[in-house]
């Protein structure tokens, strides 16, 4: 008899050997990824964003540094009403040019506009605004009538979400919606360069409801500040179809 200290040769259907489990766990770990990406960008494209909140121009329904998300479908399928706080696109000249991200690496540029073009990072403040409906298309706001508040086609409008003690506006003004268009002011109106430090631009401060990202509904980070966001009005006024 014959011995030998060679191994015997793996039987043929015996288990997978370490690189191809490897690899299995990789293509694996692929799919999950390109699957939650896919899953984020369709979230993000129909149905949500998030953003942040650079300023405290929204106090103190927003404060500096909060997470919000956004809902898509309002103010398209679902109707724009006073009240809402919307998230907008600048239409030219309200924002200083975005910081392009020079001082970061190659690397770190792609992996922020990955996620947030998925979603996954909320939105910068250097292309986006966000502000609350005073005024729809075609009404005429001024401020101020002879007991201090903004109406709107001569009606005063009822504030709830002023900060306690603040006027509504410190700076006279009489501006006609246009059609197609919104009024817009922030909460903290001290301290917020809205439609009204803007009516020397097109639209006469107004902004264009195309520019409009979305609605915010929630405020989602830090978590001391988890709460919804709704609209003031139980009875809103929405643009007409």
């Amino acid at each position: 008899m014959i011995i030998s200290d060679a191994s015997p040769a793996p039987a043929e259907g015996s288990a997978p050997s370490a690189g191809r489990r490897l690899w299995g766990f990789v293509k694996e770990l692929l799919v999950i990824v390109l699957c939650a990406l896919a899953l984020s960008l369709i979230l993000k494209t129909f149905f949500f964003q998030s953003f942040w909140i650079p300023s405290a121009s929204m106090d103190p329904t927003l404060q500096e540094n909060d997470r919000i998300l956004v809902t898509k479908w309002r103010p398209d399928p679902l109707d724009l009403r006073r009240g809402d706080i919307v998230v907008f696109k600048d239409p030219g000249g309200w924002l200083a040019p975005p910081d392009d991200g020079a001082d970061d690496s190659t690397w770190e540029r792609a992996g922020k506009n990955v996620l947030t073009f998925t979603g996954l990072l909320p939105e910068d403040a250097g292309t986006h605004l966000v502000k609350r409906v005073v005024g729809l298309p075609g009404e005429t706001v001024v401020c101020c009538d002879a007991d201090g508040n903004i109406t709107v086609d001569g009606e005063p409008l009822d504030e709830p979400y002023l900060p306690e003690g603040t006027a509504p506006s410190l700076t006279d003004f009489t501006a006609t919606v246009p059609d197609g268009y919104i009024w817009v002011m922030g909460d903290n109106r001290p301290n917020s360069a809205d439609s009204r430090a803007h009516m020397g631009n097109p639209g006469g401060g107004a902004v264009p409801i195309d520019s409009i990202v979305g609605t915010a509904f929630a405020t989602v980070w830090p978590l001391q500040h988890f709460h919804g966001i709704g609209n003031p009005y139980e009875d809103p006024d929405v643009v007409a179809d």
